[in-house]
């Protein structure tokens, strides 16, 4: 009885995925770009009815927490990133609070980040990266970016290192190598911790080695305006497998166990661990050894993932494809515009296209962020710019190095536009010749 149940579950379920596809055929956008009436959004989703099948039968399935598809897209992101341990989140900033969070663990011994410690960072930035760093009583360091490539200027970081010096956040900026290398060395010599925040970077490479893959914690985010996306979403990933430990404890509520939810024991301890004040075998699946959080994702967002990941590498060549063309395109304005950078040795995974205007040119940032936005092309500032100068971060304890002349300039004359996958050589061409009209008219 229970095979023919069988069978006829696996029959149904094959004729509601087969729908889907037929759904998703019925109901893919088929608009056409029309030049000046269709938005050219600064970023979006760009699915299939796979991403559908594949979040349609994790729903019949009906497991809603982390369960095999969560398994399954963490092992196959740590795959494509040639590293070992990957852990889902539900958000690219709840990730970076975990990574923060994960350093002070007393499990660390000396290594064990303190109240007052310092964190090296930037101001130009996003303002999660350096939310966990104020959350943990440490205290943030910034050192300037470079104009046109965004990223920390490395070479004033040794500069800024104090006896309360403990370790680096860096971002890899809008898709863009930072100078890694440099970065690393660095870090060994005065025995620090690095974390990458690669949460825009994601197939980033520098030195032939994806970014994400340097440090000794990196984090991604899978927001929809990210190189793949899971709606909302993040991840954690290491090579150390006793920080791996400590970052599954922080974000499962702070438990000491690491069996997988829904399976009681692999860890052999349940009944047989005398741990702090606790009774001799109290049941392991509730003992304590962090101050932690629930910050998983669900298994409904991870096989969305699956298949997003499936598809990264062509997302990867339509970003570089995309931003090629508008840097050819928009090179005969480099007096008036600066356009993005990188390092000899990167290569960029491109989140966006990046573009400050030059001081003294005759006009703002707002003259063109208004003439594009009036032309349907959506553009972003460069987030938070100098993120001291935020009425949440105004009076934050902090030191800065070197100054942030830079960070203000991206402030008041930086912005973005769009180059993910969704948007075709037609959009493009429109994009430039919006910036030719603008200038004809200066």
């Amino acid at each position: 009885m229970s095979h023919k149940i069988n069978k006829t579950k696996k029959k149904i379920k094959k004729e509601i995925l087969e729908k889907v596809s037929i759904f998703y055929e019925s109901n893919k956008n088929s608009e056409q770009f029309i030049p000046g009436k269709s938005i050219i959004h600064y970023a979006g989703r760009v699915y299939d009815d796979k991403e559908l099948s594949k979040l349609v039968e994790a729903a019949l399935e009906f497991w809603l927490t982390a369960g095999r598809f969560a398994k399954q897209f963490e092992e196959g992101l740590a795959r494509f990133l040639g590293i070992k341990y990957c852990m889902l989140t539900n958000s690219g900033s709840s990730a970076n609070l975990l990574a923060v969070s994960g350093l002070t663990s007393s499990k660390l011994g000396n290594k064990t980040l303190q109240s007052g410690d310092e964190i090296i960072t930037t101001a130009c930035c996003f303002p999660t990266t350096l939310a966990p760093i104020i959350q943990n009583n440490l205290v943030p360091v910034f050192i300037d970016v470079d104009l046109g490539t965004y990223n920390i200027q490395a070479e004033k970081i040794e500069r800024a290192i104090s006896k309360k010096t403990k370790g680096l956040f860096i971002a890899h900026a809008l898709g863009n190598p930072a100078n890694i290398l440099r970065i690393m060395k660095i870090v060994k010599k005065y025995n620090l911790w690095l974390i990458e925040d690669n949460c825009d970077a994601l197939g980033a490479k520098y030195n032939e080695k994806y970014t994400g893959t340097f440090g000794h914690l990196s984090t991604s985010s899978f927001y929809p305006a990210h190189h793949i996306t899971t709606g909302e979403g993040g991840a954690v990933l290491t090579d150390d497998v006793a920080l791996k430990k400590i970052l599954s404890s922080f974000r499962d509520w702070g438990r000491d166990c690491w069996c997988d939810s829904g399976r009681d024991n692999t860890c052999g301890k349940r009944f047989r661990c005398k741990m702090g004040k606790l009774p001799f075998g109290y049941d392991h699946k509730y003992i304590y050894s962090h101050i932690g959080y629930n910050l998983k994702l669900t298994d409904m967002q991870a096989a969305i993932g699956i298949e997003q990941l499936r598809k990264l590498p062509f997302f990867l060549r339509k970003r570089k494809e995309n931003f090629n063309i508008l840097y050819k395109g928009l090179r005969k304005y480099e007096d008036f515009l600066i356009l993005p950078k990188q390092e000899q040795l990167a290569q960029p995974s491109w989140f966006c296209f990046p573009i400050t205007v030059r001081e003294k040119v005759g006009f703002r940032r707002q003259d063109l962020v208004s003439f594009l936005e009036k032309a349907k092309i959506q553009t972003r500032l460069i987030f938070a710019g100098n993120i001291l100068r935020q009425p949440a971060f105004q009076d934050i304890r902090c030191r800065i190095v070197g100054g942030l002349k830079n960070s203000d300039i991206i402030m008041t004359n930086s912005f973005f536009i769009g180059i993910y996958p969704k948007l075709g050589h037609k959009e493009m061409a429109y994009i430039l010749d919006k910036f030719h009209s603008f200038f004809r008219l200066r």
